[in-house]
């Protein structure tokens, strides 16, 4: 027995409606936004390298800046973890938005932060907080973002919804390096 599986014995998807749209804009908006604060970081690594790192041989310093860059990848995992465990609790569009908040805060907080000069060693640790801090954030919104995106769009616009996510955060990573 076979099967018909021509173009015309598909099914039709029903097209996007005005929720759908919006549901996508601002899903990707978030990741574009969440990428550009994460991304940014390391198009600044000279200037932080001088407020937070000042009297370390150059080389040394500009690792320890690199290293605490690499430290919000390192948290990723982690955030994917607890945000995965949580969203599929309390709702993945609750965890959406925490993980948008949870990184819009250290971004502001690290953009107010006072140099080593005034406040020492205290400056790079908190600085490294907030990085781990931030790749928590964007380790659990991604994979939740998918998610999420795939169970509010039609069937088959799975991939229009996630390919929209994808180049929302593609384009975060875009802007950060203007």
């Amino acid at each position: 027995m076979t099967t018909d599986t021509s173009p015309l014995s598909q099914p039709q998807a029903r097209p996007l409606n005005k929720n759908d749209y919006k549901t996508l804009g601002l899903s990707s908006l978030g990741g574009t936004l969440e990428f550009y604060d994460f991304v940014i970081f390391v198009f600044f690594t000279g200037t932080l390298t001088h407020l937070f790192f000042p009297g370390d041989n150059e080389f040394i310093a500009q690792m320890k800046t690199l290293g605490i860059f690499a430290a919000g990848y390192l948290a990723r995992p982690l955030g994917g973890i607890i945000m995965a465990h949580f969203g599929d609790i309390i709702g993945r569009k609750r965890m959406f938005t925490l993980s948008i908040f949870l990184m819009a805060v250290p971004t502001l907080v690290i953009g107010m932060l006072p140099t080593y000069e005034s406040i020492g060693v205290a400056a790079p640790v908190l600085l490294l907080l907030m990085r781990i801090l931030q790749g928590a954030a964007i380790g659990g919104e991604m994979p939740g973002a998918w998610v999420f995106i795939a169970e509010h769009t039609p069937e088959q616009r799975y991939g229009l919804g996630v390919g929209t996510l994808t180049s929302g955060i593609t384009g975060g990573i875009l802007l950060g390096s203007l």
